[in-house]
């Protein structure tokens, strides 16, 4: 690839050269990328969280009484 190569982005399946974007579309640009990071990292965060839950919900399980049946 040659350093002069225009760095492209693709939006809705148009191509656009970041150079020829206004400073305004770059920033929404980071923006976006931004908040795609933190939802990754949020749902990585919140699938920790559900294996927890169940680790915690089975151990519970565990500790119960047994319940006679009549």
């Amino acid at each position: 690839m040659a350093k002069d190569q225009s760095k492209t982005v693709t939006i809705d399946g148009r191509e656009y050269n970041l150079a020829d974007l206004s400073e305004n579309a770059r920033n929404q640009l980071l923006n976006l990328r931004v908040t795609d990071q933190e939802v990754q990292r949020l749902n990585q965060q919140l699938a920790i969280a559900q294996t927890a839950r169940t680790a915690y919900a089975n151990a519970l399980k565990k500790e119960l009484p047994e319940q006679k049946t009549h």
